[in-house]
């Protein structure tokens, strides 16, 4: 399996008092929980054949992880380990900075978010890192879905923005991160229309009504084959986000409501995000 969504991370070196004190206020967190080790990235890991490990560029809400940091660790294993520079795209020497990782550290992808980076994700400024990823077939996970933070705005979060952003740049890759919770039907008709937008599945699995919810209207809109497996550790476990998602139907133990297919899940599971995106071969 590939896990597409995971974190590396030092709380206090990386992430701010801020920071922590919002994901201990909506999440309970607490530094240990919080810390994201190479060490313990790794043996999390343990069971994935590959997972995508996130850089943050987001001083708006006190987290930046260093792109030299992510490749530093991405490096020990480039057959499991695929890092995702981080860039504010409308920051001056942005796509510079996305030149560099790409050319000189090696890292294949990009994440971004607007909520985070205080920026409209169709603010012209960051049009030169979008061109820059497209050209050069970088794919952009893209947090567009509600966030933890008081001061990131979800005016910046709405899924629908995409869809004006992927009719100008249609040959850019994009991964919608936890379907866009709790915007899942928007995320859902955005990824519907263009084919290179698809989404992960990370992070909402412990809400089981919404989840189902999220799950049965991908299923409704014929998206099921453009969802990624993606546990956003250290929030989940990919083992963790599995079971969530092989047990997605049993809240409706004794109801007539549809079920998600076993099958469509299965191939959630099995499908190789990197392949897909065009990462590996």
């Amino acid at each position: 399996m590939v896990d597409c969504h995971t974190h590396l991370w030092r709380v206090g070196e990386h992430i701010g008092p801020r920071m922590m004190d919002a994901a201990r206020r909506c999440w309970g967190a607490t530094p240990e929980s919080f810390d994201v080790s190479p060490e313990r990235h790794t043996a999390a890991m343990a069971g994935m054949d590959a997972a995508v490990v996130l850089g943050f560029h987001a001083p708006h809400v006190d987290t930046v992880v260093p792109n030299d940091y992510l490749a530093d660790y991405c490096w020990r294993a480039p057959d499991r380990w695929y890092g995702f520079a981080s860039v504010n795209p409308v920051e001056p020497g942005a796509r510079a900075e996305l030149e560099r990782c790409h050319q000189d550290l090696k890292l294949p992808g990009l994440k971004i978010g607007p909520t985070y980076q205080n920026y409209h994700a169709l603010d012209p400024r960051a049009f030169p890192v979008y061109a820059y990823a497209q050209a050069h077939g970088i794919p952009i996970l893209i947090h567009q879905a509600t966030t933890f933070p008081r001061e990131a705005s979800l005016r910046l979060a709405l899924p629908l923005t995409l869809d004006e952003l992927a009719i100008q740049f249609p040959d850019l890759k994009m991964i919608l991160a936890h379907i866009g919770h709790p915007w899942e039907p928007d995320c859902a008709v955005t990824i519907r229309k263009h084919p290179n937008l698809y989404a992960d599945i990370s992070g909402i699995h412990g809400r089981p009504w919404r989840f189902y919810q999220a799950m049965i209207t991908c299923v409704e809109y014929g998206v099921m084959d453009k969802l990624f497996l993606g546990s956003d550790f250290p929030f989940f476990t990919p083992e963790q986000t599995a079971e969530g998602l092989r047990g997605v139907n049993r809240i409706l133990e004794g109801t007539a409501l549809p079920r998600v297919p076993e099958d469509a899940i299965e191939a959630i599971l099995a499908r190789d995000a990197l392949k897909v995106l065009g990462l590996r071969s």
